[in-house]
C-alpha cells in the first residue's frame, strides 16, 4: 500500500513538530498526545491539512 507524509500540529501553540506516515486509503485524520518542545508538555497533535 502507498503512504504519504503528514504533519502534526499542536492544537495550542500550532507549531508542526512531527511527521508521520500514513496509509493513503486511510480517511481518519490522526489525533496523537505527543510532547511538544515549545509548550514544554504533553499536548493533543492533530493531523494538518
Amino acid at each position: 500500500m502507498a503512504r504519504k507524509k503528514v504533519f502534526l500540529v499542536c492544537v495550542d501553540c500550532l507549531s508542526r513538530n512531527y511527521t508521520i506516515e500514513k496509509r493513503t486509503d486511510d480517511p481518519k485524520r490522526m489525533e496523537l498526545m505527543k510532547f511538544c518542545p515549545r509548550c514544554g508538555k504533553h499536548t493533543l497533535h492533530k493531523e494538518s491539512k
